[in-house]
């Protein structure tokens, strides 16, 4: 088989486990009714219950990062898929809430190495010049899963038991981890065969000196206070609390408030594959950035202050399309540190986001239940005002974010700089 044709191959597989990253992701806010009767809950327990994805993955994005440059994402993607898998399928069987949180623990873990797996095949697989398109249209794909845990997913368990939703999930997990196992590779045969993964780090150097090195450039942090504040608050926002803020304060029915999330994720998956694509067009990443966390910010505003219920959708799709922004972050991230170290620099921006989402998760819940004695309870723009002004707060923390990052002109800045000094002392 031909490197091209394997590319794609490759691109594709990796792809897959993210959209069941994202599906697991969001899937809580579909069968929010159902968990909370099964399990009986309340508003904080729930979004605990949902944030336990959030709290592992985040643990995991450094060490994510560290392993898929030492012993390749191949290894890693095929293991987090069998994690995936058996979490999924304990998650559908628990009988009580704990056996439940386990398993969606197990589920957090699994899938927790899928993303930063992903861009470290497509920085293996594809030119520099075209990494934030390969990394825009790879969300897009994950963002498509996240589609299929709104209003499909609302539809769906109206016909089977949400059990059979994740248990199904469960073994496509494992049929995929058998699918990467054989199929894919970490580098082209052209680059050199497979004695190590392409971009290792070598054997003589240690990989917590790189971890060291990524952490201690002041230039990677940018990347992590974005995601902190743009991804978590957008990803709490559709993965929990959009439908029951529109279910409670605007009247709508749960699969019209499913239909409004789905709206927020088709418009960031197009936005998505549109600004890595402009990115890498314009040369230029700063000023994407900083122009989409500006109007996302905006979008918070619009939802405190109150819309009419005319304006929601529209209101669903600008905050969607607002959002996309932030995925720069990772492409900026990669670009100022060394290459070889590019999953350990990708995990230090990617963890941000999902340390935010297992903080807001509970946090949004616990403060519905002190403004309203319950997330259930929580009927009017008033009640649900606290809620939105947390994270239009973290929002915030995106911004402020944004306006420290380096533009890197679509290149590896940490490279030319070294040049430039090695030419210096010649």
């Amino acid at each position: 088989m031909s490197d091209t044709r394997l590319r794609w191959i490759v691109f594709a597989l990796a792809a897959a486990a993210f959209f069941l990253s994202y599906f697991h992701r969001v899937a809580p806010a579909a069968v929010a009714a159902e968990l909370t009767a099964a399990f009986t809950v309340s508003g904080a327990a729930l979004g605990a219950l949902a944030g336990t994805y959030f709290y592992v993955y985040a643990v995991m994005q450094l060490p994510t990062g560290v392993l898929v440059d030492t012993v390749g994402p191949r290894r890693v993607l095929t293991v987090g898929c069998l994690i995936a898998g058996a979490g999924s399928m304990m998650f559908a069987t628990a009988g009580s809430l704990t056996t439940a949180a386990a398993g969606r623990t197990l589920v957090g873990l699994g899938v927790s190495v899928a993303f930063v797996s992903l861009l470290k095949l497509s920085a293996t697989w594809f030119d520099e010049r075209r990494f934030a398109t390969a990394s825009g249209f790879g969300n897009v794909i994950g963002i498509v899963g996240a589609l299929a845990a709104t209003a499909p997913l609302a539809w769906l368990i109206t016909l089977v038991s949400w059990r059979s939703v994740f248990t199904a999930a469960g073994v496509v997990s494992l049929a995929l981890a058998v699918a990467i196992w054989i199929l894919v590779r970490d580098q082209p045969r052209s680059d050199g065969g497979v004695s190590q993964p392409a971009g290792a780090v070598p054997a003589a150097e240690r990989w917590w000196h790189g971890l060291a090195e990524v952490v201690r450039n002041r230039a990677t942090w940018p990347g992590f206070w974005i995601t902190f504040g743009i991804s978590g608050s957008f990803v709490s926002f559709i993965g929990l609390w959009a439908v029951p803020f529109l279910t409670q304060v605007y009247g709508m029915s749960p699969i019209a408030a499913s239909r409004h999330t789905s709206v927020m994720i088709i418009s960031s998956a197009v936005s998505l594959a549109g600004v890595g694509v402009l990115s890498d067009h314009l040369r230029r990443r700063r000023p994407l950035i900083v122009g989409s966390t500006v109007l996302y910010l905006a979008c918070w505003i619009a939802w405190f202050a109150g819309i009419g219920a005319v304006w929601t959708y529209v209101m669903a799709a600008f905050m969607g399309f607002s959002v996309s922004g932030f995925s720069l972050a990772w492409t900026c991230a990669k670009e100022v540190n060394r290459p070889r170290y590019a999953g350990m620099a990708i995990s230090m921006a990617n963890i941000g986001g999902f340390l935010s989402a297992g903080i807001l998760q509970p946090l949004v819940g616990w403060v519905l239940d002190m403004s309203a004695g319950g997330a259930a309870r929580a009927t009017t723009l008033q009640q649900f005002r606290p809620a939105l002004l947390v994270l239009a707060v973290f929002a915030l923390i995106g911004l402020i974010g944004a306006l420290f990052i380096r533009e890197t002109r679509c290149r590896n800045i940490w490279t030319e700089k070294k040049e430039r000094a090695v030419n210096g002392v010649r």
